[in-house]
Formats: structure tokens, C-alpha cells, sequence
């Protein structure tokens, strides 16, 4: 049972995708991560102080190491390098998908149901493109949200179809930073744990706080 939940976890297709430049390095970037046991989340690219590519993953279950992100970024930078699907010198930084996580698979939406979420539509509902609230998890294939957004006379909860979501994200609220903190307290425990309990394991080891799981490389022009 296990087995059939991990494989439906790594196959479940994402609903919220990119655009231009971001959707030819995200087609290139998907299939090489698959094969190292990672999900692809999210690509953006930035012009802040030149170009960066950043690119998202993690695994089935949502984790995330440094480890990771390095594993990925080798085996990664070779292909884009060869494709050169940007047309100028970028930095390429691999990093799990943070602490306000973007939301792009159905699942996703379930997972983190009772926190905060913003979400802009690339097609409005009733006018409106911008929603905030509670996520209640799904509906079909729409999300729930409890809105705290909302005007005078409009509904308390709203179906937002997730294919016609242009973003999606969890709201970084003290309640999802102090979650967060707890998770990597956790896994540092067990990570100790495990050093003790086996001489194999390598004593460096430290997994860090989601949003600092990052590896990058720099492509020249």
C-alpha cells in the first residue's frame, strides 16, 4: 500500500505551471530531477542583480536536504548548459520550495489544508483575481478557501479551479514559521540519532531549515 501511495506521490502531475523562458527550463529541468526520486515544484527566474534561475524541488513526501540540492544542481547544469534554453549568463540555484511554499499539485492543497493561502487566478472568478484565506482542502479539482478577504456581500468560501490558478502559495504566518522550526528540530534529532546508532554515517551531517536548502551554480555568458 505504501508503494502504490509513494508512486502516485512522484507521478501526480502539477496543475499550476510556468510560462516563456521559466516553461522551457522547467521542461528540461522536470524528467532530470524524476530520475534522481525528486518532484519538480517550481521554476521562477529573477533579474534581480542578473539573471537567476531558480528551481524548486523536493521529494514525494515534501522533504528536503542540502544533499539534495546539490545532487540536483550536478546532474542539472550539464543539461541546461547544453540546451541553453536562457539567453544570458544566469546563476542557477536549486532550493527546496520553503517555508510559504508554492502550491501546484492537487495534493498539495490537501496536505496543507487548515493554513493560510493567497492565490491569483489566470482566469477570474465573478471579477475577481486575487483571493486570501483559509485553506479548507479540495473539491474536486478546485481548492477550498475560507476567505478573510472578502467584501461586503460576497461569499465567505469560494471553489477556485487549481488548473486556472496562475499562483498559488502559503502565507508566512508565525503559526507556519513555528511548524517549520519544529520539523527541523525534529529531523536534526533524528539525524543525531541515527549518527549514534551507526558508524556509517557521516558526521557532518546537519539537515537545514527549509528555505536555507539551496545549491547553485553559475553559467557564464
Amino acid at each position: 500500500m505504501t508503494t502504490t501511495i509513494d508512486n502516485q506521490a512522484e507521478s501526480e502531475p502539477r496543475l499550476i505551471i510556468e510560462q516563456g523562458a521559466a516553461a522551457r527550463v522547467a521542461a528540461l529541468a522536470e524528467p532530470v530531477i524524476a530520475g534522481l526520486g525528486f518532484r519538480l515544484v517550481r521554476v521562477k527566474l529573477s533579474g534581480l542583480n542578473g539573471c537567476t534561475v531558480q528551481i524548486m524541488a523536493e521529494r514525494p513526501d515534501g522533504t528536503m536536504t542540502i544533499e539534495g540540492c546539490e545532487s540536483i544542481s550536478r546532474a542539472l547544469s550539464p543539461v541546461l548548459d547544453v540546451a541553453d534554453p536562457i539567453d544570458r549568463a544566469y546563476r542557477l540555484e536549486i532550493s527546496s520550495p520553503g517555508i510559504d511554499r508554492p502550491l501546484v499539485r492537487r495534493s498539495d492543497f490537501e496536505r496543507h489544508a487548515g493554513k493560510e493561502a493567497k492565490v491569483e487566478m489566470a482566469v477570474p472568478i465573478d471579477g475577481r483575481r486575487r483571493f486570501r484565506g483559509l485553506l479548507l482542502g479540495t473539491h474536486g479539482e478546485a481548492a477550498r478557501i475560507r476567505r478573510d478577504d472578502a467584501a461586503p456581500g460576497e461569499p465567505d468560501e469560494v471553489l477556485l479551479p487549481i488548473e486556472e490558478m496562475a499562483e498559488a502559495k502559503l502565507v508566512l504566518t508565525d503559526e507556519l514559521i513555528a511548524e517549520s522550526l519544529r520539523k527541523g528540530k525534529a529531523a536534526e534529532r533524528e539525524a543525531r540519532e541515527n549518527e549514534a546508532g551507526t558508524s556509517r554515517q557521516p558526521k557532518h551531517f546537519r539537515p537545514t531549515p527549509a528555505h536555507d536548502r539551496r545549491a547553485a551554480h553559475h553559467k557564464g555568458e
